[in-house]
């Protein structure tokens, strides 16, 4: 008798785009994890968007409790998550019901069969079962029944009770590593790392992995396996990162480059919470992490280890941002290095905790009392965190002021490929220390460098430099207290003009146009891998368009205007309510469009494309 099994082919492909989806307890972000680093260990270029609820439990079986988890990986450069996942993994109605709408046409959905019972149909809202109604027809339906293989798998690990279905997420992800042709070994070594102190979850996980991996080789639904070759990456070795990560390694760069002591302190809040676990792990290298009772406290203990001579940080997110408003003057007043990291996220209040904004950028520039100027930078991708970390400290610590860096949601959670850098080559940014009184014999900590306006920087306790500093104003040159009207003026003057003159000191913008080109579209932050892949799309259906991204902000570079005058229209997408495009009008009298998103979400590049297009029809 023939053989009737099919034959199984490989199907090369250039890039795809997985989304696992699940209850928030199911491990989606585990899963997606996992599947992003054997990702990387093959080869490939990618990009992630991890997205789950703000409650830590939300309810089992519900729209709101779904948690998800999607990575784009490519055999080329690519620079988003993806706008529409290929593949949707969902473990159960209420993951399915969420993500279809942004499932590919023709997409592929592989189903947790098993949870489609009618308590959970109800839970998402169906009043039909989808896998028996007709409406997934267009699609590809993969029923897996996920929970019963893992009771199966796991029943000889010693795992009983609710912990047997635990490993179910494992399951999923065997599948799909079976499918997209990744290699097991570096997933089941993390496995038996990850959990070597509990070898009874160890054994389970390992089990449940690898059914799903044998699933997918006797199962005879599939009649294709996918391979995505290894990308043409840069010489070098290379890392999968996230931004919370890269902007921790950043900050440890930074205090080695300074030749500085490094404090990190912070109150716990997401989605900044990350920085203080990564840094906590370095102290080998002279850095030392403080969590502080509260947000207040946290930026009282940087400034404090600042004044001490140390390479104060502090960092947050938009709510405590808020708080820290006071002492951020006080830093100004003081004229004291001071790193302050905020990891926008969707407000006002606590918001979207979870998801993804750029509505801090005004409250960064002026959320201060009185005339208070700092400068701002922002981080563009999880890989441009590193050096903005570092380029941030050179101007704290030349200018003797503190520093505001935007980071988000979407860049301190999402993961990319990183080219790690020859610390050999680090910039030298240390400042010397005021080490005694002027030759008159008196020590004078407002006497200013003529060309930067810095003060001097004086460890307290140093023989001779004994001085006072505080909230209020200083006389010029002694630091001494002082009301006098003049006095105020001239100071608040000069440190707007040391901040002003910082613009001499920073690149200036650097512009990709087409030839001819009459729209540029100016971005910031995280809106960068959007904006690149929207441009380069609309040039291949015949745009010419020139892009720019500032990651100086407050001050702009001195080319700024020029830029923005040579072109007849102005783009500014933002994930807030236009706060770079009403600045640009204000400072520049240029007609900048802005473009406006504020779901959690960052752009899709169609959406950027579109408007390209739209903007440059004839």
């Amino acid at each position: 008798m023939p053989d009737e099994t099919p034959t199984l082919e490989q199907e090369s492909v250039d890039h795809v785009r997985i989304r696992f989806a699940g209850d928030s307890g199911d491990g989606m972000q585990l899963a997606g994890a996992r599947f992003t680093d054997a990702s990387a260990i093959f080869g490939n270029d990618l990009a992630t968007l991890p997205s789950y609820p703000a409650e830590i439990r939300a309810p089992a079986g519900t729209i709101a409790g779904v948690s998800s988890f999607q990575v784009h990986i490519a055999d080329s450069d690519i620079l988003t998550p993806g706008d529409n996942p290929d593949v949707l993994v969902a473990m159960n109605p209420a993951a399915l019901r969420a993500n279809l709408a942004d499932l590919a046409p023709a997409g592929t959905i592989v189903v947790n069969r098993d949870a489609f019972d009618e308590r959970n149909l109800e839970r998402a809202g169906y009043t039909t079962n989808p896998l028996r109604d007709g409406s997934l027809r267009g699609y590809t339906v993969i029923e897996v029944p996920m929970e019963e293989m893992t009771r199966e798998a796991v029943k000889d690990t010693g795992i009983t009770g609710r912990g047997v279905l635990r490993s179910k997420n494992f399951f999923a992800l065997g599948l799909m590593i079976w499918m997209f042709s990744r290699p097991l070994e570096p997933t089941l070594e993390w496995i038996k790392a990850t959990f070597a102190k509990d070898e009874a979850v160890m054994r389970a996980n390992e089990a449940a992995l690898r059914a799903g991996y044998n699933f997918g080789l006797n199962t005879e639904q599939f009649r294709h396996t996918y391979q995505v070759r290894p990308a043409k990456l840069k010489p070098g070795v290379h890392a999968n990162v996230t931004g919370n990560q890269t902007v921790a390694w950043g900050l440890v760069a930074a205090a080695q480059a300074a030749r500085l002591p490094l404090l990190y302190s912070s109150y716990p809040i997401t989605p900044a919470s990350d920085i203080l676990h990564e840094l906590s792990r370095y102290q080998r290298l002279g850095v030392r992490t403080f969590q502080a009772e509260d947000e207040i406290a946290a930026i009282g203990v940087a400034l404090g280890a600042s004044f001490g001579g140390n390479l104060g940080v502090t960092g947050t997110s938009g709510p405590g941002l808020a708080l820290k408003s006071e002492t951020m003057s006080l830093a100004v007043m003081t004229e004291l290095p001071l790193l302050i990291i905020d990891v926008q996220r969707g407000g006002p209040s606590t918001g979207l905790p979870t998801k993804t904004e750029q509505a801090d950028l005004l409250m960064a520039l002026y959320g201060r009392h009185g005339e208070a100027p700092l400068p701002v930078l922002a981080i563009a991708s999880p890989g441009d965190a590193f050096g903005t970390m570092i380029e941030a400290a050179r101007i704290a610590l030349k200018y003797m002021t503190p520093v505001i860096v935007l980071s988000d949601g979407y860049i301190a959670n999402s993961a990319e490929p990183w080219l790690l850098p020859n610390l050999d080559a680090l910039p030298d940014i240390s400042v010397p220390f005021v080490t005694g009184p002027n030759s008159d014999g008196k020590f004078m900590p407002y006497l200013r460098d003529a060309q930067t306006l810095a003060r001097g920087w004086a460890v307290p306790g140093t023989p001779g430099l004994e001085h006072r500093v505080g909230g209020l104003e200083k006389e010029d040159v002694t630091g001494a207290v002082s009301y006098t009207p003049a006095n105020h003026e001239k100071m608040v003057l000069l440190r707007e003009r040391k901040i002003a003159g910082i613009a001499d000191d920073i690149p200036a913008v650097v512009v990709d146009a087409d030839e001819g080109a009459d729209l540029l579209v100016v971005g910031w932050g995280s809106t960068y891998p959007a904006i690149s892949a929207g441009v380069r799309q609309a040039r291949g259906r015949g745009a010419k368009v020139a892009r720019a991204h500032l990651r100086h902000l407050n001050p702009f570079p001195r080319n700024l205007g020029e830029v923005l005058r040579r072109y007849r229209q102005v783009l500014v997408p933002e994930l807030n309510r236009g706060h770079l495009a009403r600045l640009l009008r204000a400072e520049f009298l240029v007609d900048a469009i802005g473009m406006s998103k504020v779901q959690g979400m960052p752009f899709k590049t169609f959406e950027i494309e579109e408007k390209i297009v739209e903007m440059t029809r004839p």
